[in-house]
């Protein structure tokens, strides 16, 4: 096996006789390696990159924000959109049944899409995160002690998420471009507030219980959010003109 992939992370599989550990390393252009001895079982390779995975994502952060400030995005093949904490290449293609879809890690979007690429990909992000932030929020509401009555996607402007009155939960479409980690504290802190309206000491103490490692996420999302939300600034408003 010379890949592995665990949930949206790819990576680059090095086996070696005279290895005795797993260890992964994150190149300078945000490629992942995985090095592991000869006879070590996808399993364990496997179990390995999940306990790492806020280590991972913390370390292409660092790559991201190292890196000059992103220009504006353009819609043509080889332009890296971030999803998930990823980025993936942008394939222009002549023929496919909807303007953007991600197939076997590259977007592609058709050509004849790319004039308003801007508002095709907005879009696709949030009618994409719609299905995924709500199995987090079934996932979450639980150990919460909660029950939202609907999840929205949309722009909400310098917010994440927001909570509204009859119980509803709102997103912004940028929380997808989040690793997953970070995403699921942004789930929970909005779970929280439908209990909790405040950000009082009962607040934080709901979201520990939930979810007891919230600080390192709170704290990337802190360091890294702005930067995160910079690099689609050229991207118009869901619902916008281009």
């Amino acid at each position: 096996m010379k890949e592995l992939t665990v949930d949206d992370l790819h990576f680059e599989v090095r086996r070696s006789p005279r290895r005795t550990s797993v260890q992964i390393t994150v190149d300078r252009g945000g490629e992942l390696l995985l090095s592991a001895p000869e006879g070590c079982a996808t399993r364990v390779m496997e179990q390995f990159v999940r306990e790492k995975r806020f280590w991972i994502y913390t370390k292409l952060a660092e790559k991201d924000a190292l890196a000059p400030p992103a220009p504006k995005k353009q819609f043509v093949s080889g332009e890296g959109f971030p999803y998930l904490g990823r980025s993936y290449r942008l394939l222009l293609v002549d023929e496919q049944d909807v303007p953007v879809k991600l197939e076997r890690g590259r977007l592609k979007m058709l050509r004849s899409s790319a004039d308003q690429g801007r508002l095709h990909i907005v879009r696709w992000y949030a009618e994409r995160g719609q299905p995924w932030l709500e199995k987090r929020v079934a996932s979450f509401q639980r150990r919460v002690g909660v029950e939202p009555t609907g999840v929205t996607v949309q722009d909400l402007g310098y917010r994440w998420g927001s909570c509204g009155k009859g119980g509803r939960l709102f997103f912004h479409w940028r929380t997808v471009l989040l690793p997953p980690p970070v995403i699921e504290y942004v789930v929970v802190h909005e779970l929280v507030h439908l209990i909790e309206p405040h950000h009082t000491p009962a607040f934080w103490t709901r979201v520990e219980r939930a979810m007891p490692d919230f600080t390192a996420r709170k704290q990337w999302l802190a360091v890294h959010g702005a930067r995160c939300k910079r690099s689609h600034d050229s991207v118009a408003p869901f619902g916008s003109s281009a």
